[in-house]
């Protein structure tokens, strides 16, 4: 009708609904893609620093920076549950709990290692430095999905808290550190002052890294493959971050590519976290296909 009435400002409305309708199709296609069990749950974020020093820590402090942003951006609440600073700059492991509708759904396609390709500000000859962080992502676990740990299968530390906090850090042995035997997963809070909210907290983390645990091995099982997270990590890249000598940020499991390096860097990472949603459903479906033909074939 505006193009027949050759009104502009009508046909330039018309335009942008199109636009809008097309955007918000596009969300909700990727929102039917989170139906896993956990995906609409709130989830853990666990960063570490690869091999390296201060250049990997200072990597792990840019990825946490990125998370926290892009969970800043959907409107996620995030809070701190651990952070081990490096000796000079930067992040050894820190660890993030993301809470929102369908947090774990979308970050759950993050796991893996991130390299960063830069010329180093640690580096006074201004060479080019490959580093290595990796992310690993949990769902917290809601009282639908029934987890047991027993008690005679985690040893129990208790420190004084470490990082920044002021005058409450360090005067009083807050954090705890579970250790469970049957697995060796390892994990630790200090968000609290008080040692009996460490220990709750670190105890539904210890259970978000159990089922997910659980999750994955289904998932190597199914695929034939042996291998586990702590074997196969830093051979197990994810995506590519080059600052020098040009700007590119690559999905090596989709192809996805951007020039917006520091648009990724500020939290603009949805069109990877889309693709690799569809890229894991489609590869779900074909798993699924094949396996109905083999049997119909048997």
């Amino acid at each position: 009708m505006a193009e027949e009435e050759k009104d502009e400002a009508m046909l330039l409305e018309a335009e942008n609904a199109l636009k809008a309708v097309a955007t918000e199709l596009g969300k909700l296609e990727i929102e039917s893609l989170l139906s896993g069990e956990a995906d609409a749950n709130d989830c853990f974020v666990e960063i570490n620093s690869g091999a390296g020093g201060t250049e990997s820590q200072d990597w792990a402090s840019m990825l946490f920076r990125m998370y926290i942003r892009w969970a800043q951006k959907r409107g996620y609440k995030t809070e701190i549950i651990d952070e081990n600073p490096g000796e000079e700059a930067g992040l050894k492991s820190a660890t993030i709990k993301v809470s929102g509708h369908n947090a774990y759904g979308w970050l759950k396609t993050e796991s893996g290692v991130h390299r960063l390709v830069r010329i180093s500000p640690y580096d006074s000859n201004a060479r080019r430095h490959t580093s290595f962080a990796s992310a690993w992502v949990y769902p917290v676990i809601d009282d639908k999905i029934d987890i047991v740990v027993d008690e005679k299968d985690l040893k129990i530390d208790t420190m004084r808290s470490g990082g920044a906090g002021g005058q409450h850090v360090n005067k009083t042995e807050s954090a705890v550190r579970f250790t469970h035997m049957p697995t060796g997963i390892v994990v630790k809070c200090q968000s609290s002052r008080s040692q009996h909210a460490n220990r709750a907290e670190a105890m539904q983390m210890l259970k978000a890294r159990l089922y997910e645990r659980e999750l994955r091995i289904r998932e190597e099982r199914a695929d034939a493959v042996n291998a586990t997270k702590s074997d196969n990590a830093w051979g197990h890249q994810i995506r590519s971050y080059v600052l020098h000598p040009y700007q590119m940020v690559k999905d090596l499991r989709t192809g996805v590519e951007t020039s917006d390096s520091q648009g990724v860097l500020d939290g603009e990472i949805d069109k990877f976290m889309s693709a690799s949603l569809a890229d894991r459903v489609k590869g779900n479906t074909e798993k699924a296909a094949e396996a109905a033909q083999n049997n119909a074939s048997a």
